[in-house]
């Protein structure tokens, strides 16, 4: 699992890192907007005090922690369930790119109160409402990446008295 651990090491330091330079290094926190790519890529500072597009959001002291925990605790039972598939080099690197995803929207939490989103994509003259960061993007690439490599084997696949 020293695969997994290092994956989780340098996604957390990236995401941690750019998002340090981002909110504080170019001050997006007080500036709220910078254009990148005219009409492409723009930063524009959110802080996602929920989940995923601001669902269970709330103004509760307690909350950052519950969803820290809650996210320290779906990524501890991924770990494991690798770990019992024999935990094959590419399932590894995708739990390392979901762990670090994972680990670094709850650092925000604990440190922030809320996750900073500030990537935001547009095309086409249509106007995205939503921001994401490098985590946000880690957590979907690695839990696609394990979906991807595990296999997909059942109980079912197991012939009969086998499972």
């Amino acid at each position: 699992m020293r695969l997994a651990i290092w994956t989780t090491v340098i996604v957390l330091a990236l995401d941690q890192a750019l998002k340090w330079w981002i909110v504080v290094g170019l001050n997006l926190a007080e500036r709220l907007y910078i254009e990148v790519v005219p009409g492409i890529l723009s930063l524009r500072m959110t802080w996602n005090r929920g989940v995923n597009f601001g669902l269970l959001a709330g103004d509760a002291p307690w909350l950052p922690y519950a969803l820290s925990a809650l996210s320290v605790g779906v990524t501890i039972g991924v770990w494991i369930w690798v770990r019992r598939e024999g935990a094959p080099p590419l399932m590894q690197i995708a739990l390392g790119i979901l762990a670090g995803g994972a680990l670094g929207n709850s650092f925000d939490r604990l440190i922030w109160g809320g996750v900073a989103d500030f990537l935001n994509v547009t095309c086409c003259g249509i106007r995205n409402p939503w921001a994401f960061n490098i985590a946000d993007i880690a957590v979907f690439v690695g839990a696609f990446g394990l979906i991807m490599v595990s296999g997909g084997k059942t109980a079912r696949d197991d012939p009969p008295g086998m499972g």
